[in-house]
């Protein structure tokens, strides 16, 4: 049997694509505000990591709904999930929560670069100004909702997936909040690459933050993981088989052990507890982890995604 094409094959790699995106996207904003609200302040927008993370936030979103729509039967006929809204759909709940994610988004990243945008507008648009700084009085209360709608997306990626009740591995009630933790992982590490990369410190206080908080989520991931396989294979039954034919021999269990376990999780938690016990942090370290990080998450989507659709209940 082929690893990518089986009985029962309902989504295939795009879908894991895009899971991977959103969740890229929700943990690199998340991390976002946390270093504006907890290091940077009102001088956030001029750090590389912030503007990295602002870059990547809204075009993994752009990229991840591009590839979901060509990916439809009929691409076209995409705007039907916008304007005809179903309540009991997971996918069109989770079109309308990335809508709504987007919007304040973007009225978030205008409050955090408020002070380049009206030099910019100044002297040009005075009724776009006076609008703009009515937005950023809202600032706090924008902040808190893109919180809340960053970590929804979060956790959405892992419920459209376990609405496929059929398949024991991915009717899971583990998977949202595995998915919501490896997107923060992803998240953060999209942000320390893209920061480092836009020439922001390798060794600074952003670098040393996101390091912080990234130990114990991958701990965090690490304990889900187990978690959830050890649900399935105590279940007995088709769950252990889904488990088993997951994790055991052949090409899904190579990427299991040696993609997501080692090079995913273990290595970036070797590497972040070197620098952390170090005297400094270099690009190459600091490049070579999140890179291990992203790689790591994206074969976590797309291991689920396969794995867990070739054994039916």
């Amino acid at each position: 049997m082929s690893p990518f094409h089986f009985d029962g094959l309902v989504w295939h790699w795009p879908i894991a694509i895009y899971l991977f995106l959103a969740g890229v996207s929700a943990g690199a904003i998340s991390f976002a505000i946390l270093l504006k609200h907890f290091k940077l302040g009102k001088d956030a927008y001029k750090s590389g990591f912030i503007q990295a993370a602002c870059i990547i936030a809204p075009l993994a979103v752009f990229a991840g709904l591009g590839i979901l729509v060509l990916d439809l039967t009929k691409p076209f006929d995409f705007w039907k999930i916008l304007v005809f809204y179903n309540s009991t759909s997971v996918m069109s709940v989770g079109v309308a929560v990335l809508m709504i994610y987007q919007l304040i988004l973007f009225a978030w990243l205008i409050c955090v670069f408020k002070e380049p945008v009206l030099n910019w507008c100044n002297g040009r648009w005075p009724l776009l100004i006076r609008l703009l700084n009515a937005l950023v009085k809202h600032e706090p209360s924008i902040t808190g909702f893109l919180a809340i709608f960053a970590l929804s997306l979060g956790a959405y990626t892992g419920f459209l997936l376990s609405a496929l009740t059929t398949y024991p591995m991915l009717n899971n009630p583990v998977l949202p909040l595995l998915f919501l933790i490896s997107g923060l992982s992803s998240g953060a590490a999209g942000t320390l690459l893209g920061g480092v990369l836009l020439k922001g410190d390798p060794d600074g206080k952003e670098v040393h933050f996101i390091h912080n908080i990234e130990i114990p989520i991958i701990l965090v991931e690490m304990v889900l993981l187990f978690t959830f396989f050890i649900g399935l294979i105590l279940s007995g039954g088709q769950s252990k088989i889904a488990a088993m034919r997951a994790i055991g021999e052949g090409f899904w269990g190579w990427v299991f052990w040696g993609g997501i376990v080692v090079l995913g999780l273990s290595l970036p938690l070797a590497f972040n507890l070197f620098m952390k016990a170090s005297s400094k942090r270099k690009f190459s370290y600091v490049a070579i982890t999140a890179s291990c990080s992203l790689i790591g998450v994206l074969l976590l989507r797309n291991f689920i995604l396969y794995t867990g659709q070739m054994t039916v209940a």
